[in-house]
């Protein structure tokens, strides 16, 4: 039946391109655990085996979850959000280009040693209805996203693995 938003899609990819501080030089590498991107590295757990990576220019390690329709990143970006900026206005930011917004969950939760904010949204893209689980992360410098976007229909089957796999995300030296 193939994924019920692929004109959204590619919205929503353009959005991952934007949010991930998309740059022309050395790309990043995904060892299958290890994630590399500029100035930062982040190991997260083997994905299931429905999410199916999927290239992005930039900085994010993207996942299609083709049991349950829905698009599964992690990015990071170093040196680019002030430290002074709240972990709620990094939230707000990654969703300036939606309409019809409705915050479902807002919590501060402990997150690899830090606090971080974790939201869920379901808002509109482009006049097609979306749900989000978002992870924002401040760390060494560094802003951390996490976020699987589904239908509303089949998000609360997607949003289990998805939080099995923000379990297990870490950041690590860049040199390990």
């Amino acid at each position: 039946m193939g994924l019920p938003f692929r004109r959204p899609r590619a919205l929503l990819l353009g959005l991952l391109l934007a949010l991930s501080g998309v740059g022309a030089c050395a790309g990043p590498s995904f060892t299958g655990s290890v994630y590399r991107g500029r100035g930062y590295a982040f190991r997260v757990p083997t994905p299931p085996s429905t999410w199916k990576q999927i290239e992005l220019e930039g900085e994010a390690l993207a996942f299609e979850d083709t049991a349950n329709d829905a698009l599964i990143a992690a990015s990071g970006r170093c040196k680019v959000d002030g430290e002074d900026v709240p972990l709620r206005s990094l939230v707000q930011h990654l969703f300036l280009q939606f309409t019809e917004r409705e915050v479902l969950v807002e919590e501060v939760v402990p997150f690899d040693g830090r606090e971080a904010l974790h939201t869920v949204v379901a808002a509109k893209l482009d006049g097609v209805p979306r749900q989000f689980d978002v992870w924002v992360l401040k760390k060494d410098g560094c802003v951390y996203d996490l976020y699987c976007i589904a239908d509303p229909a089949g998000f609360p089957a997607a949003v289990g693995p998805f939080r099995a796999f923000v379990k297990g995300f870490a950041t690590v030296p860049v040199d390990e």
